[in-house]
């Protein structure tokens, strides 16, 4: 497990939307919410998803991150979001995880040696610990919504977790 676990807003959304946010703590122990990305994912307090990300945040599920990240790298594609959590993986000693789905965002945490995962990811490690029954339920339920995973990303999800051959 790494030492700090750092989410972008994305993750946060489509966890929200599968029931998934009270998985964190069993699969990651605290998971930390740069306060950009706070403010990213409750701007906007009718949203469906804002009710499931506070009440996370108050159970413990989520944490905010007590202070904005400081640029120490210039990461001027990014968003305030992806940005900071790679700004504050940077600055730790300990090993990071980054929780990030955005394509420019994981490239270039990785660029930087940082570990990433997506959504699709913490679904896949949901049913291998046997939280959920079905990977393929979380999925079918995230493109009920506008919340969009490749299929190719499903596949090799669906074939990690023995759900598809």
């Amino acid at each position: 497990m790494a030492g700090l676990v750092l989410t972008d807003a994305s993750p946060i959304i489509g966890l929200a939307r599968v029931g998934g946010l009270s998985w964190l703590p069993q699969l990651f122990g605290k998971v930390w919410v740069p306060i950009e990305v706070h403010t990213e994912v409750i701007r906007e307090p009718s949203a469906p998803d804002v009710g499931a990300i506070t009440a996370a945040l108050s159970q413990g599920f989520l944490h905010v991150w007590p202070a904005p990240s400081v640029e120490k790298v210039a990461l001027p594609d990014l968003d305030e979001g992806e940005s900071a959590c790679i700004q504050i993986a940077l600055s730790q000693s300990k090993p990071a995880l980054i929780l990030i789905d955005e394509r420019a965002g994981r490239s270039v945490a990785q660029e930087l040696g940082l570990r990433i995962a997506g959504t699709a990811a913490v679904i896949g490690l949901a049913k291998a610990r046997g939280l959920i029954p079905s990977a393929r339920e979380a999925f079918t339920r995230l493109h009920a919504s506008d919340f969009r995973i490749s299929k190719e990303v499903i596949d090799t999800v669906l074939r990690r977790t023995g759900e598809r051959p």
